[in-house]
């Protein structure tokens, strides 16, 4: 329930979440595979996470969260296989048993710039209570990029809505992030009456999808987003604009594949790193149509000249998609959704694949036939109870990794999410 304006604002919140969920695809048709492969075999997987999200209000403006959290599962393969990834539930890294992590550490200081009072709702990592709607708000500490960047209303949390990496989120925002999606760093908003400007700099791993991220900040991102917030037919809506530049020791594909050429090896890009810039940039849109109807669209492109540096081997994206509430059929608490996607991989990219290159997602050890890996997502979210929710989702994949050799897959999921 959002808090009034005249109501004290909370002094201390505590929320948390578990979420388990099963994936599964059958076996699928593949000539060969290599080290990064999906596993053509049928497989199911099943991850759990539960999270506690705890802040405080410091004093005026300030406020400190924590989110310890036990995370247990692995993705299909290893989540290795498909460039768009089919669950944003599974990380990089997998564990047979429960183990603990401490995924956010930060403060937030909200500066009021004036303007009308508007109420704060209360929620996990954000506390109840009032702020004018011009101010500046600063965030800084342990967190994930995409918390503040690229984040969207009917697309965005693998929870409540999508799976898929490429929908909820931009799948060439190549964000900075350890292996389960943080990092360290300072996000400044300015907040202002029909607009908001973001500006970020954030720690990169050491090295590539690696678990530790770099000491002092030697090797960082700088990210910023312009958000316009609009309205069509009096409905809202949202357009963001977001360009980045990862900079750090990073490998040239053209340079790798020349060294292949002089050494008969497979090129690898760990042979090659050395300092460079990686820049990109996205367009993220929504739209309400109706009380029940919303519509996204995300496009985004990085440089593909060099490799994938945090998030997975998409140079180009494009993902749109509809998300459709339940009153139609007097199921008011559903949710319906259904999203399509196409990724790109750049030349340099499937030169370096095809001559047996493996990147820090995908590598099936040649790449023959080439083309666009697409994907089409829809789920099905129910309410079970007041704090329970249950989800079933299934993606089609043609091409998975950008191989017309192997593939199609299907996968089916069922998801169970609780919430206090």
């Amino acid at each position: 329930m959002a808090a009034r304006a005249d109501d004290a604002p909370e002094t201390w919140s505590l929320h948390g979440q578990a979420s388990f969920t099963e994936q599964y695809h059958p076996a699928f048709t593949s000539p060969y595979m290599g080290a990064n492969s999906l596993d053509p075999k049928s497989d199911g997987r099943e991850t759990f996470d539960a999270t506690l999200f705890a802040g405080a209000r410091l004093w005026d403006g300030g406020e400190a969260y924590i989110n310890p959290e036990i995370d247990q599962g692995f993705g299909l393969s290893d989540s290795v296989g498909v460039a768009g990834f089919p669950s944003g539930e599974a990380y990089k890294v997998g564990k047979r048993d429960p183990y603990f992590r401490l995924q956010r550490l930060f403060f937030r200081q909200s500066f009021d710039l004036g303007g009308d009072v508007q109420s704060v709702a209360a929620a996990a990592n954000q506390l109840a209570g009032a702020t004018t709607s011009d101010n500046l708000v600063v965030t800084a500490g342990k967190f994930a990029v995409t918390d503040i960047f690229d984040t969207n209303d009917y697309a965005h949390d693998p929870r409540g809505d999508f799976l898929n990496w490429a929908v909820i989120d931009s799948g060439a925002f190549d964000y900075a992030a350890d292996s389960w999606a943080y990092t360290y760093g300072l996000a400044v908003e300015w907040n202002e009456d029909w607009w908001t400007w973001r500006n970020g700099l954030f720690d990169l791993s050491r090295t590539p999808n690696d678990a530790a991220l770099v000491r002092g900040f030697g090797e960082y991102e700088v990210v910023s987003e312009f958000e316009a917030r609009t309205s069509f037919e009096d409905r809202p809506g949202k357009i963001k604009l977001l360009a980045y530049v990862n900079r750090g020791r990073m490998g040239d594909y053209n340079d790798s594949v020349a060294l292949a050429e002089k050494t008969g090896m497979p090129p690898s890009t760990a042979l090659v790193r050395a300092p460079a810039d990686k820049p990109g940039a996205g367009v993220n849109a929504q739209q309400e149509i109706s009380d029940d109807v919303g519509a996204f669209l995300r496009a985004s492109f990085n440089d593909g000249s060099k490799e994938a540096y945090e998030f997975t081997e998409i140079n180009r994206s494009l993902a749109a998609g509809l998300a459709l509430k339940g009153a139609a059929w007097s199921r008011e608490g559903d949710t319906v959704g259904a999203a399509f996607v196409i990724n790109q991989a750049s030349k340099s990219a499937l030169t370096y694949l095809a001559d047996g290159g493996m990147g820090i997602l995908i590598g099936d050890g040649r790449l023959a036939h080439h083309g666009t890996e697409d994907i089409f997502e829809t789920y099905y979210r129910a309410p079970v109870t007041a704090w329970l929710s249950a989800d079933l989702d299934y993606q089609f994949i043609a091409d998975p990794a950008y191989n017309r050799d192997r593939g199609p897959v299907s996968f089916v999921a069922a998801q169970l999410h609780a919430a206090f």
